[in-house]
């Protein structure tokens, strides 16, 4: 019985996931600038 309880809510997680119902929460203030794939770094510090 938990093993399909486990199996439904992983199916409602992949229909809800093909059906675009989540949403990315990041705000992207951790991202950092690139320069070809390589992490830019300022020569100030």
């Amino acid at each position: 019985m938990e093993f399909l309880l486990l199996f439904l809510f992983l199916v409602v997680l992949a229909v809800a996931s093909a059906a675009g119902l989540g949403a990315d929460t990041r705000d992207s203030a951790d991202w950092k600038p690139t320069a070809d794939g390589r992490r830019w770094r300022s020569s100030t510090c």
